[in-house]
């Protein structure tokens, strides 16, 4: 059995454990998550399951999402594009974001929690959380504009 299947197994055993039935769409968007290794959009699991599924609307995949949400199956993420992302890594880590496209990348690092204890020592809050956000340009992009540039170089 492979991590994903055992993810997608415990995942389903909580859902099951929190009186959630298992739709086969509930099952798909899960699998869905686990599987493409991104940060999709609710649009982009809608776009990617729409063809099993003709019948799923944009709806049930946001109420699906928010289901894995309350039960901490998923984080959402909110970036200045002003469409929520989802992650399935629940995991204390950290994310590397293309200016240009809009792709987020996992990055690990030992967690901060020497900066929380400093910040609520210097602030007097009492911190519960914090977000690291790392931004620059993928390999893709940057190799997609070294084109462009070569591009408009002959045709100058």
């Amino acid at each position: 059995m492979t991590v994903s299947n055992l993810q997608l197994e415990a995942a389903i055993n909580k859902l099951k454990k929190a009186g959630v039935r298992i739709t086969p769409q509930r099952h798909a968007v899960l699998e869905y998550l686990l599987t493409s290794h991104s940060h999709p959009t609710a649009d982009e699991i809608y776009r990617a399951l729409e063809k099993k599924f003709p019948n799923m609307s944009v709806a049930t995949v946001y109420n699906n999402l928010r289901i894995l949400k309350e039960l901490g199956l998923v984080k959402e993420l909110t970036y200045g594009d002003d469409s929520s992302r989802f992650d399935i890594n629940t995991e204390e880590h950290y994310h590397i974001i293309c200016e240009e496209c809009g792709k987020i990348v996992d990055f690990h690092y030992p967690t901060l929690d020497e900066i929380e204890s400093l910040a609520e020592k210097v602030s007097g809050f009492e911190i519960s959380h914090h977000r690291m956000e790392l931004y620059g340009v993928c390999s893709d992009c940057a190799e997609k504009k070294a084109k462009e540039k070569t591009k408009e170089g002959l045709n100058v």
